[in-house]
């Protein structure tokens, strides 16, 4: 009887030393070192795009502070930034590896892709309302609030953010424009001029305001938008365009405030410009017009305006981006508008065919489309065609909420615009790696595999074949446009093996098998919902068990079916259909894959856990009603079914199995002994329902053991079960039991059962299989731990004192948070701590001995998601402490201790930036002679030809990188404006010899602007060098003049007594200029002095007043 199974297990046994592995069972604070391990799909809260045309790189900003970069063959990276704020700017510096944003609480920032961490910042002090980067350079433009423009640059090899000397301020904006601005206005964009060497910026006012500035001169060289004059006005709804006669000219003098503009024309000729009231107008900015009298007498023939609706009311226009087609007409396109509509109308993108010949005054609309979008609108770029073979290529790429990318290609954007009409055609979508919302992903689970065993070596084989082709594989088969990265590791087929699974059920009944060894997941094998001729009804997936020894996986569903699968493919054919009556036979042929060796039908309720036992033969299953049964997976029967009578009807929520195999250390049938078999149907099982009440009974029969309900007094939600065999670690609890003090924590309290466990006498006689024995297992058997894990507190029980009736934990921590999941972890193949998951979203580590907390993080502060409803379903781990999230459309690995390092990080992790491909290019530009005008055609020459590199090449469009600029603008910003010095060898400006005799004193003085001075030097230069040189040549060499040519220039009429009086007039007048000059300068002193003293006074007036005083 199990009675003296009891008596003889509680006979004194000697513990083993623990010493020895003391450091590597112990669990301290320093251990936990969460970090992002593995990250798939882009965030729900996804508000901006940036692109790398060289790298082929796309990266997804955020409102929450994280930027997610994709690039192409399963090439995945995410970069959480430490403040939690919106990005309002993400640019990348192009073919450099590096990228730039900025946040809404002005700090820019500069991103390493290659160590994906922050290089470097600089925090703003104003408000930055305009950024961008000067294409193919490490330079950058900032607008801030009040209208000024600074240069900055970022130093590679000084990993900082420089704030250079040269900035543009408003005032010296208004001062060479002529015009009068108000304090604060606000730059809206400020972009380099195309073609132009860095030399020209464009500055666009909040008002309507648009400055071409000339960084080289320092001076406005063009003066646009305050006033719109236009006799052209093209209606982009009915495709007409409406000439309006000279004396009915729309002439517009009211401010209109910018929302969006971009150019349209490579030379940088033609500026689109959308504003607010829904206006789209194009400038011809060619002509210059640096004063606002010559902008009032503009022709009207350099503005045209577009309208997408004729309505009153109109959206913004919120983006404009442009894509010229480069066919025999160079002034043609396509304009892509979000907004501008009417009020209240669908919300799409507009696309409109735009040509004109000589001018813009000639600009028409052939057609328009208007694409729907799925999901709300949130940013698009237009991304160049890696194909070679097309060069006019332009890939569309639209970010839609929430987190929805979305590519069109060249031919399906010209299958929308030969409809003419409203159109959703079907375009490329980013596809998770691993689906989590189409198909929603119900449940997950993490399967160890032993290295060089069979499944490893299939799984090997698989993946050897298939790894490159299962990633990115959208519906029609159209690969993922983009190529950027490279993978971390070289794939080596002949070595690899398959150590770790990841396997995903589905709502629809379907289970995928992923590869997870390295952070690049890759797909093996999809199972289908249904069992031909077995099943026909499709059921969402509720649980998931593997097996590594015998290589099998068993999946629960909704309707109660247990599905049982063999992952190595064997030539039986047969499938047991079994229920609780009996056992159908059926002969099919599955093909490749994983092969369905049984279906069980035993209960209509859903299955709610499975639990493997015996080395894989047997297989537990805890359905919803609160029923338990014991499969025999040998020989594919039932071998007990509890009473439902005699059962709770709480949902069984847990299970454990311990038995004789499991003890025995037993890796795999092959090592079945006869003595073996002949025991190996001893052992119990562990059940427990969600409210607390955990049920022991024999693996074999079915009959009880033991009943307790934990928590009779109260309902309480158990969540998890865990059997704690490890016998130092049980040594260590009970004498941490003992010594325990409850902690003074507004987190916990520790409640504290002095009760010993082995010294009652109190036993429980029920009828229990003989055949349990009393050697070794039942021996240690009894001294188990059980942990469990409810919604409000954790505990630890003596398996040998509940059995025996005492329902008292040895230790209870009451949990302040509640809890919805929790699972143990090991550190050296040793049960040393347990993870708890809370429905606030924080995540504990805790040790094992006591229960303490040895470090917590939220789910907010690691990867910026919320806790969601059944988040915990389809939360799972490993026995290292890792654990995978799925939220949304989002999965996550993330790895908590310090001493983990499964995924081989960093050597396993891809790469965000291809060297190979950025020095390929670099090489290209150096080799041409004129990167001005080198074309395409001209790059594949120095490229291997089918290489990443060589397709890059090949589509670069070296006109719009200027390497050799970058000199030129370390010398056009390192100093402030008209401070520049000179870089000609002859100095323009003359040495004028000056005369005290021409100083005026007496007149009153006037400082005019430093910009308004330079400015009129420079338009009168020629003009004073012809009046110093009386109209003389540029020629380097001097005219020899005549003796009468001197004479009459010089000679002075008169006697030598009327020349010698006029100098000593001269003289006296001098000495009288020199007097007044001395006194005006005592005076200045003076004044100074004065104004220094009254500063003083004032500065020590202010110090003791408050802030609230002004």
């Amino acid at each position: 009887m199990f009675a003296k199974i009891l008596q003889k297990s509680k006979q004194p046994q000697q513990s083993s030393p623990s010493q020895d592995n003391e450091p590597e069972r112990s669990l301290t604070p320093s251990d936990f070192n969460p970090r992002i391990a593995l990250h798939y799909g882009i965030p729900s809260t996804a508000s901006i795009l940036a692109f790398d045309a060289i790298q082929r790189l796309i990266a997804v900003g955020t409102l929450d502070g994280r930027i997610k970069i994709i690039g192409g063959d399963n090439i995945e990276g995410l970069l959480v930034s430490p403040k939690q704020s919106p990005f309002k700017n993400l640019e990348f510096l192009q073919n450099q590896g590096f990228l730039a944003c900025v946040s809404r609480d002005n700090e820019i920032q500069v991103w390493d892709l290659e160590t994906k961490a922050v290089a470097s910042t600089l925090q703003w002090e104003s408000n930055i309302t305009a950024f961008s980067v000067i294409y193919g350079t490490s330079y950058m433009y900032v607008g801030s609030e009040y209208g000024d423009v600074s240069v900055l640059k970022y130093d590679v090899e000084d990993r900082k953010i420089t704030h250079l000397p040269y900035y543009v301020p408003a005032t010296i904006i208004a001062d060479a424009a002529g015009l009068s601005l108000p304090v604060h206005l606000s730059v809206v964009a400020v972009l380099h001029q195309r073609c132009s060497q860095g030399n020209r910026i464009l500055i666009v006012y909040e008002n309507g305001l648009i400055i071409l500035w000339d960084a080289s001169e320092d001076q406005v060289v063009l003066v646009r938008g305050l006033q719109v004059n236009y006799q052209a006005v093209v209606d982009c709804v009915q495709g007409t365009k409406d000439e309006l006669p000279d004396n009915l000219s729309d002439n517009e003098q009211t401010e209109k405030e910018i929302s969006s503009l971009c150019w349209v024309s490579e030379n940088g000729s033609v500026l689109a410009v959308g504003y607010v009231d829904g206006d789209i107008i194009f400038w011809d900015i060619s002509k210059n017009a640096s004063s606002k009298d010559q902008q009032a007498k503009e022709s009207a023939n350099n503005v045209v305006k577009l309208q997408l609706s004729s309505g009153n009311r109109r959206l913004p226009v919120i983006v404009l981006h442009w894509s010229a087609t480069k066919s025999c007409n160079p002034q043609s396109g396509q304009l892509f508008v979000y907004g501008g509509d009417q009020i209240g109308s669908e919300e799409v993108l507009t696309i409109l065919s735009l040509e004109w010949e000589q001018g813009i005054e000639s600009l028409k609309c052939v057609n328009r489309v208007d694409l729907s979008m799925s999901g709300s609108f949130a940013d698009l770029v237009l991304f160049p065609s890696a194909d070679a073979m097309d060069n006019n290529g332009t890939l569309l790429f639209i970010l839609t909420s929430p987190g929805q990318l979305h590519v069109y290609d060249k031919a399906c954007l010209s299958s929308l615009v030969s409809q003419q009409k409203n159109s959703s055609a079907s375009a490329v979508q980013y596809n998770i790696v691993v689906p989590t919302t189409e198909p929603q992903m119900t449940v997950s689970k993490l399967g160890l595999v032993q290295r060089d065993g069979d499944l490893s070596k299939v799984l090997s084989q698989i993946v050897s074949a298939e790894k490159l082709n299962a990633a990115h594989l959208p519906k029609e088969g159209t690969r993922w446009p983009l190529t950027g990265g490279v993978p971390g590791r070289f794939f080596d087929a002949q070595t690899y093996q398959v150590e770790r699974v990841y396997i995903s059920g589905y709502q629809d009944g379907s289970v995928r098998i992923w590869d997870s060894t390295y952070p690049d997941m890759s797909l093996i094998y999809t199972i289908g919902p249904e069992v031909k001729g077995i099943t026909d009804a499709i059921a969402p997936v509720s649980v998931l068990e593997f097996c590594s020894v015998t290589l099998r996986l068993a999946i629960g569903d909704k309707r109660g079916l247990v599905r049982l699968y063999e992952l190595i493919g064997t030539h039986e054919k047969n499938l047991h259909f079994v229920t609780e009556n009996g056992s159908e036979v059926h002969n099919l042929q599955q093909g490749d894959g994983p092969h369905c060796i049984a279906v069980f039908s035993i209960l209509s309720s859903p299955i709610c856990t499975l639990r493997f036992a015996n080395s894989g033969n047997r297989l537990a299953v805890g359905f919803e009603c609160g029923q338990v049964a014991m499969l025999d997976i040998c020989a594919l029967s039932i071998l007990f079914l509890t009473d439902a009578a005699s059962e709770t009807s709480s949902p069984v929520t847990s299970l454990a199995v311990r038995s004789v195999l499991d003890a025995k250390g037993i890796e795999s049938p092959k090592d079945f002994q006869p003595e073996i078999l002949e025991d190996s149907n001893r052992g119990v099982l562990f059940s427990m329902t969600r409210n607390a009440h955990i049920i022991i009974r024999d693996i074999t029969t079915g009959n009880l053991i033991s009943t307790q309900s934990l928590h009779p007094q109260k309902d309480s939600t158990a969540i998890s079960m865990y059997i704690i065999e490890d016998g130092d670690l049980i040594s260590k609890v009970h004498s941490e039991n003992h010594s325990l003090k409850s902690p003074d924590s507004s987190e916990a309290k520790n409640e504290l059962t002095r009760a010993n466990a082995h010294s009652r006498s109190t036993q429980l006689e029920v009828g229990v299989d003989p055949s349990l024995g009393s050697g070794h297992f039942a021996q240690r058997l009894m001294n188990f731990l059980i942990l469990l894990c409810c919604e409000d507190a954790l505990c630890i029980y003596s398996l040998d004192s509940m059995i025996e009736g005492n329902g008292d934990p040895i230790l209870k921590v009451d949990l302040v948070k509640p809890c919805c999941w929790a699972t143990t972890f090991k550190k050296g193949e040793k049960d040393c701590g347990l993870i708890v998951f809370y429905q606030t979203g924080v995540i504990e580590i805790r040790s094992l001995l006591n229960l303490e907390v040895l470090g917590e993080i939220s789910l907010m502060s690691i990867l910026r998601w919320n806790f969601n409803i059944d988040m915990d379903k389809t939360i799972c781990s490993s026995d290292s402490g890792q654990i995978a999230l799925v939220n949304g459309g989002e999965l996550a690995v993330v790895s908590l201790l310090t001493c983990e390092n499964d995924f081989r990080i960093p050597d396993s992790l891809p790469s965000l930036h291809d060297k190979v491909v950025a020095a390929a290019v670099d090489a290209t530009y150096s080799s041409s002679p004129n990167e001005e005008q080198a074309s395409s055609s001209g790059i594949s020459g120095g490229i291997i030809e089918g290489s990443k590199a060589g397709k890059v090449a090949r589509n670069i469009d070296l006109t719009e990188v200027h390497k050799s600029t970058n000199s030129h603008l370390e010398s056009l910003f390192s100093s402030p404006p008209f401070l520049k010095p000179s870089t000609t060898s002859e100095d323009d400006q003359e040495i004028i010899e000056l005369n005290l005799d021409d100083i005026v004193i007496d007149e009153p003085l006037y400082v005019s602007p430093s910009s308004q001075k330079n400015k009129i030097e420079k338009k009168d230069k020629g003009t004073e060098r012809e009046r110093l040189f009386d109209g003389a040549t540029t020629d380097s060499n001097p005219r020899l003049r005549t003796a009468d040519e001197i004479r009459a220039k010089y000679r002075k009429s008169g006697d030598a007594s009327g020349a010698a009086a006029e100098a000593r007039d001269k003289l006296v007048q001098r000495q009288e200029k020199l007097e007044r000059l001395g006194q005006r300068t005592e005076e200045l002193r003076s004044g100074a002095e004065n104004f220094a003293t009254m500063a003083k006074e004032l500065a020590k007036s202010m110090e003791s007043r408050k802030w609230w005083h002004f």
